[in-house]
């Protein structure tokens, strides 16, 4: 559970200072049943190789198509750590940690490419899972950098079969999303991933769910607060805010059915207010990091069969999202920095 020591205290100061919020834009809502209702989930970090496996066999059955942003420690073997520095951290330092043997990487580099060949989108977690609020823009340009170098060259160095014609053309121009660790953004993040030709930022964090918002080339969307448990308060639609509001951060064995049910009608009751009503893209976020058992997968894998499933809804990932309704016109056009984003997450 190293992933979750090490950013409780972030993620703990959500429950005490909301952050400032996204809105949706008035003049692009939807009436009901006029469009199909749209479900983004994506996962962070996607290290476990389990997890990749039970992620991709819930899409192959439930009709859906996920977003992985994925961190590249994950393919670099401990024994190379040395490799990776990021800024201001010394030499080989990780919050994640690194993948635990070359045959690991091997497998984990099948996983993605399977994922990818199936439908699904690889987009960037950065490296080392480091707060980079304070970095400045050179600073996410070499993070960036980095990133790309390691997924180019991680097939050649750690994969078990021969490197697949287009591996190094799909991380050249198919990564083309970022969600920042803790849910971090800052101004010179979002001016780097421009600079560099992102497509899309998932950092921020809006009052409900919320188109996402264009400025200068750059899509950002918006992980939504929803209502969630007995006292239908607010929480951000991700496994480890519930983690936290349900446990405080600690494993409970005693009570993972009533998490589970207590996340699954958080989803399925935010997705029904959009399906019945505007149909404004639905988000989830979800770790490769099991908490409170698996209490939050199985609510996402009952969610999921159960939405993903319907003839108007399109569960799909983030850059198919942008396509299919038109990318290349703006969804929802502000000015470049009037978009505050505030951590919030894992």
């Amino acid at each position: 559970m190293r992933l979750i020591s090490c950013a409780l205290a972030a993620s703990l100061a959500f429950t005490a200072c909301m952050p400032a919020f996204a809105s949706e834009s008035p003049e692009l809502r939807g009436s009901i049943g006029s469009k199909p209702q749209y479900v983004l989930i994506s996962f962070d970090n996607s290290g476990s190789n389990a997890l990749w496996e039970r992620s991709r066999a819930l899409a192959e059955r439930s009709n859906a198509k996920f977003t992985y942003f994925l961190s590249c420690v994950f393919l670099i073997d401990r024994a190379d750590r040395k490799s990776y520095q990021a800024p201001g951290e010394s030499n080989g330092r990780s919050n994640i940690g690194y993948a635990a043997s070359k045959a690991d990487i091997a497998k984990r580099l099948d996983n993605i490419w399977r994922a990818r060949n199936e439908g699904n989108e690889i987009a960037s977690h950065a490296c080392g899972h480091f707060d980079g609020r304070t970095w400045t823009k050179a600073d996410w340009i070499r993070e960036f950098t980095t990133y790309k170098q390691v997924l180019r060259t991680a097939w050649a160095k750690y994969g078990s079969d021969p490197e697949p014609e287009g591996w190094k053309a799909f991380v050249d121009t198919e990564v083309r999303g970022f969600r920042a660790p803790y849910l971090s953004a800052s101004p010179a993040l979002l001016s780097a991933l421009k600079d560099l030709g992102y497509a899309f930022d998932a950092s921020s964090v809006s009052k409900g769910p919320a188109l996402p918002v264009h400025a200068a080339g750059l899509y950002q969307f918006a992980l939504p607060t929803i209502s969630e448990g007995p006292e239908h308060r607010p929480v951000v639609a991700m496994d480890y805010n519930m983690f936290v509001r349900h446990s405080g951060g600690f494993e409970r064995a005693d009570h993972l059915n009533e998490f589970e049910n207590r996340a699954y009608d958080a989803f399925k009751g935010a997705f029904e207010r959009q399906y019945k009503g505007e149909r404004i893209p639905f988000q989830i976020g979800i770790h490769f990091t099991l908490m409170n058992g698996d209490a939050y997968w199985r609510a996402l894998e009952r969610f999921t069969s159960d939405v993903c499933t319907k003839p108007d809804v399109r569960c799909t990932t983030y850059s198919d999202y942008l396509k299919q309704t038109g990318a290349e016109a703006p969804v929802a056009v502000v000015p470049a920095v009037s978009r505050k984003v505030t951590g919030s997450g894992i």
